[in-house]
């Protein structure tokens, strides 16, 4: 079983307010993201939420989610996945690894995952890297394996740090799909992405 991890911790200092509640196809980027990993029958879904996590839960649907709450969302993104490790490992719950979904990245393709899940599951690569024309993209898998790595990774590098540590054990799938590369993290981007839609 892979859990689905949605990253919504962050302060969105460049938007100027909170992105997983940007308005797109009449919900919000979290909702929306939510919706899609619900059509591929995960039997859980993780969202970690940090700065204004009260007005996020108030705003928005989450119903069989399980919010993770981070109080070190200022310290960078990394804490944010290290804490939906330590939710997963202390849930017990037997998962084979954790798809790594971004808030900022609203614009999940169901055949994107698909295809991250049939490469982990054909190759047993510990880390599963979405591209488009040879660049890499989100969101990412990351079996159980690397959990303690991550867990021990210096704040300031990132998770990137443990992806580019043995670039043998990345599977990089290419999908032909732009989405996996929109970051929506100021108001320019967003109106971009308004008007592509």
């Amino acid at each position: 079983m892979i859990v689905p991890v949605i990253l919504a911790a962050g302060e969105s200092r460049r938007m100027g307010q909170p992105k997983p509640l940007l308005p797109i196809f009449q919900t919000t980027f979290l909702e929306h993201i939510v919706d899609v990993l619900k059509t591929l029958n995960f039997p859980t879904i993780k969202i970690v939420l940090g700065h204004e996590a009260d007005l996020i839960q108030r705003r928005t649907r989450l119903v069989g989610s399980d919010i993770v709450f981070n109080p070190h969302y200022a310290d960078g993104q990394l804490t944010s996945l290290q804490a939906a490790i330590r939710h997963v490992i202390e849930t017990a719950e037997p998962a084979a690894g954790i798809l790594v979904c971004l808030v900022d990245n609203p614009l999940l393709d169901p055949e994107v995952v698909r295809a991250l899940l049939q490469g982990f599951e054909q190759s047993g690569q510990p880390i599963i890297v979405p591209t488009c024309h040879g660049r890499r993209g989100h969101p990412v898998l990351l079996a159980k394996s690397l959990y303690r790595e991550l867990l021990l990774a210096p704040i300031d590098q990132g998770a990137k740090a443990v992806v580019r540590k043995v670039p043998e054990r990345v599977l990089e799938v290419e999908t032909g799909n732009d989405t996996i590369l929109v970051d929506v993290d100021t108001p320019e981007k967003y109106r971009d992405l308004c008007r592509r839609l």
